[in-house]
């Protein structure tokens, strides 16, 4: 077993706190490593490291910025395999998922280095005679980022690249489930000699880590993915010092399958959108609504298809679909919300308990019927390897029931008819909208929710510029 320490001004150091936390192995109950659960004193020492830094940085060219993002890129990818091997022994995702993560961060650093060259600033014309306006687009300073477990390495990049391109610099807040794989991005950062300050990570629980960097008046950005709650939480610890927020929080996206979809896709997409990651992933399918006529089909061949779901070992089986789920905290909401819906009416067509192995928190693929809008499993985000479906009459319905939810991020719709396509596009109200496929979003695009499920977003143009503040000079000839 390893004991990891912080990583602030380009040095692995000690923590000033005494508590450890302990690091296990989702499939299997195993310890794999503590790392420390640091406090006020060493988030000070990594902002103001961020601080010295980033005087500097911002000055370097952006073309600068972008040369040092491609090269980190390039040793993410000559370290693949010993990466993924770490995010699936902490988080339990696939080894293929793993590696697909890894190889999409460096994709991702690769790509807002590209930004370099393309950040623009504005000219606007001016009511006075002899006069100029320009906009200028500004670092912000000191970014804050606060990690989910769910895709821990690339998230350090959606932070991460987006920040220094834009020439400021980031502390970084490990979730503490996961931290193994963000000691190896910093003993990668340490290979290279990457420049001390640019990029600092502080390991420890949100009470104390997120908490400190929540509450800090020299984070100029905190930029957190997480649950709902926590986005509430770190919303009220900033708000003393008016910090900006970048915040992604839950989802609960709605699949319609309406009459004339062609039924085979949508059960193979809306079963890769629940069982990816466990189902533990924000844009997942989460409930589904299916038209009438076409409902006993879907439900038949979307409960085969889950039934046929091998999950396992994914250190132990790379055939396997999924993993355990993260942890016994999440393994129990997943159970309260299947049995709370049994017990409200809803009908198991297949699974609906923990698998028998000992050691993981496996829960067994799971599709229930006859759900109804108002139950929990359909107002909650479930975070786990089970659709609920509900049956409706008409797209009507299908758009009112689907906006019927606090969160607003994801979603989808499977139909043949086009005009059905875009009226769902002008009426069903979430940040993203999936047309026959699954839901994945792409680093060009604009990651985005609506309601409790954010506020910002990231990725592409939209979502560099969230790490840029305005600066309009108004200068008169004379």
């Amino acid at each position: 077993m390893k004991n990891f320490e912080n990583f602030i001004n380009g040095k692995f150091v000690p923590s000033d706190g005494s508590q450890r936390i302990e690091v296990k192995n989702p499939s299997t109950g195993n310890l794999i490593c503590t790392v420390p659960d640091s406090n006020q004193r060493d988030v000070d020492a990594a902002i103001a490291a961020a601080e010295a830094a980033q005087r500097s940085w911002e000055k370097e060219p952006a073309a600068n910025r972008a040369k040092l993002l491609k090269a980190l890129a390039a040793k993410i990818r000559q370290n693949v395999e010993p990466i993924a091997h770490v995010i699936t022994e902490e988080q339990g995702k696939t080894l293929g998922l793993a590696r697909v993560e890894v190889d999409f961060t460096a994709d991702y650093l690769d790509y807002m280095g590209e930004w370099g060259r393309r950040i623009e600033g504005e000219i606007v014309e001016s009511d006075r005679p002899g006069e100029s306006i320009f906009l200028f687009r500004r670092p912000i300073g000191v970014i804050g980022g606060i990690l989910p477990w769910n895709f821990p390495f690339f998230l350090i990049a959606r932070k991460a690249g987006p920040a220094l391109i834009t020439g400021n610099t980031i502390v970084i807040k490990p979730s503490e489930e996961t931290p193994h794989n963000a000691v190896k991005f910093c003993e990668l950062l340490a290979e290279m000699n990457f420049p001390a300050g640019l990029i600092n990570v502080v390991h420890g629980r949100g009470a104390s880590v997120g908490n400190a960097i929540s509450t800090s008046s020299r984070i100029g950005m905190i930029s957190f993915t997480g649950s709902a709650n926590t986005g509430s939480a770190i919303m009220a610890a900033a708000a003393k010092n008016i910090t900006k927020l970048n915040l992604e929080l839950g989802g609960k996206a709605p699949a319609i399958v309406m009459a004339d979809a062609d039924i085979d896709l949508s059960v193979r997409a809306i079963k890769a959108s629940r069982v990816i990651n466990s189902g533990q992933v924000c844009n997942c399918a989460e409930r589904v609504y299916v038209q009438r006529a076409v409902a006993p089909e879907f439900i038949d061949k979307l409960s085969a298809a889950m039934r046929a779901t091998h999950f396992g070992d994914p250190l132990q089986d790379q055939s396997v679909e999924y993993g355990p789920l993260i942890n016994e905290a999440g393994f129990r909401k997943v159970e309260k919300l299947v049995s709370g819906a049994i017990a409200a009416g809803a009908t198991l067509t297949t699974g609906g308990k923990r698998d028998a192995r000992e050691g993981g928190y496996y829960y067994e693929p799971t599709v229930l019927t006859g759900c109804k809008q108002e139950m929990d499993i359909i107002q909650q985000e479930i975070f786990g390897p089970v659709i609920p479906v509900v049956e409706v009459d008409d797209l009507d319905q299908a758009i009112a029931y689907a906006n019927d939810s606090d969160y607003g991020l994801t979603s989808s719709i499977y139909t043949r008819d086009l005009n059905v396509a875009l009226r769902a596009c002008q009426e069903i109200r979430f940040g993203e909208t999936y047309i026959n496929r699954e839901n994945f979003e792409a680093m060009q695009g604009f990651h985005a929710g609506w309601r409790k499920s954010g506020i910002g977003g990231a990725d592409g143009k939209h979502g560099l510029y969230e790490f840029l503040q305005t600066h309009v000079v108004y200068m008169q000839r004379y």
